[in-house]
């Protein structure tokens, strides 16, 4: 008789679901790691340009401070969370 066992279907879908889980988490990581990047480099034009620059909703002004959600108005940094 052929086929599979309930044993050897049960190791397949768990070795799935380990693989779907670690590359889901890879690709928030490549994602949030972008995401930094163009952050930071709108804070550098801002700076270095003198004028005051936005993306992703968050103000650079080029003293340096920041201002939009997840960062303190007062201090331009980013809140605690």
């Amino acid at each position: 008789m052929r086929g599979f066992t309930l044993v050897e279907m049960l190791v397949v879908l768990a070795l799935l679901g380990v693989f779907v889980s670690v590359s889901t988490v890879s690709l928030l990581t490549v994602n949030n790691k972008r995401q930094a990047t163009e952050l930071e480099q709108a804070r550098i034009e801002a700076i270095r340009s003198g004028t005051p620059r936005t993306t992703q909703g968050v103000l650079f002004l080029p003293d340096g401070r920041v201002i939009g959600p997840g960062f303190d108005p007062l201090t331009g940094g980013a809140r605690a969370q």
